[in-house]
């Protein structure tokens, strides 16, 4: 007999399999907190659960888990995980300490099927995409990591490593009840979290929906829709017209602020012009601009905007009256930028 995975149930579904076993109602919530809450990913270290429950349980269901394989650490204190998934794909996830917040970025889908042209994971196919617990692994392990190496926890978590977030809805949104829960997960707080997608409309909407008050984050990176298509496909499907409208109903919806992450590529989309037509973007809702230096990626004709045109691009911004800053490049010396590492161990694998 095929034994089922436990961790793909919600707590209804749970409740159905422990009533089919025989077990009482208050079984569900003690392995719901034993999975989640604590992750405990053996049965025999559930300690209110008995020990022939905990036999049945063995004999019936699987606990996969997700494993950090590789660890790297940067001269800047950025820490680059490669996490190996049960069926031993590779997946990516980072923590940024500040002298504020440390931030874990995390991933939702093995590859991408994006393939915008400046990013790394965007040489990589999309697999499969992550299940719930999958994710929810990324910040359990991240977060005991950053313990570990800066003694203190996670405080702030963004859906902005490898994969399109909104491409894998469903498991993203119950990730984020888990991470959210009080007493059968995490308990970070809404506004602690942050979604970042390149702009899928129809999804934009169900997660406004939801009631979740997370925050968004659009990756922009160019400000009219032939020069954002030239560089992001997805905008033939999803032009900015639509994604403006989208994004003020989410912000009618959740009253967070929208934060646009936009790289700036040198020659490309730097230019005073650039940094006007930005501008007119963020006029109709409360936005803030994250300016990103960008991080070279191999095979890519991108390279990093020079000081000056930088300068210039942040200081129009702010003469039109638009929040903004410039978010400096993390981890260069240990494959930061998402999917380097992915594509790195793809190509050893080829070699081999």
């Amino acid at each position: 007999m095929t034994k089922k995975n436990l961790r793909l149930f919600d707590k209804e579904e749970l409740t159905t399999e422990m009533e089919a076993l025989g077990e009482k109602k208050f079984r569900t919530s003690q392995l719901f907190q034993w999975l989640w809450k604590y992750r405990t990913l053996n049965f025999s270290k559930m300690k209110n659960i008995p020990k022939p429950l905990q036999a049945k349980l063995q004999e019936l269901y699987i606990l996969p888990e997700t494993a950090v394989s590789i660890f790297q650490q940067s001269q800047d204190g950025t820490i680059k995980v490669g996490f190996e998934t049960y069926d031993k794909e590779t997946i990516e996830g980072v923590i940024i300490p500040s002298e504020d917040r440390i931030t874990a970025c995390i991933s939702s889908q093995v590859g991408c099927s994006l393939s915008c042209t400046f990013c790394a994971t965007g040489f990589l196919p999309r697999k499969r995409n992550l299940f719930a617990f999958e994710i929810y692994d990324q910040v359990y392990l991240l977060n005991e990591l950053a313990l570990k190496h800066y003694e203190k926890p996670l405080t702030n978590i963004v859906y902005m490593g490898m994969g399109e977030p909104l491409l894998n809805y469903d498991e993203v949104v119950k990730s984020l009840h888990r991470l959210h829960s009080e007493d059968e997960g995490l308990g970070i707080g809404a506004k602690r979290i942050t979604v970042s997608t390149s702009g899928i409309v129809r999804n934009i909407k169900k997660l406004a929906d939801e009631g979740l008050k997370i925050n968004l984050a659009l990756s922009l990176h160019a400000a009219t829709n032939e020069k954002r298509t030239a560089v992001m496909d997805i905008n033939k499907s999803n032009p900015l017209e639509e994604l403006m409208a989208i994004l003020a109903y989410f912000y009618e919806k959740t009253h967070n602020k929208i934060t646009y992450e936009y790289i700036l590529l040198n020659q490309f989309n730097d230019s005073v012009e650039d940094a006007i037509d930005l501008a007119k973007l963020c006029q109709d809702f409360a936005v803030y601009v994250n300016l990103i230096e960008y991080n070279p990626v191999d095979g890519t004709p991108y390279s990093k905007s020079k000081k000056e045109r930088r300068d210039a691009f942040l200081q129009t911004l702010r003469d039109k009256g638009v929040s903004s800053k410039i978010r400096k490049s993390r981890g260069k010396d240990i494959d930061a930028a998402c999917g380097q590492l992915a594509n790195k161990i793809v190509k050893l694998q080829l070699d081999s």
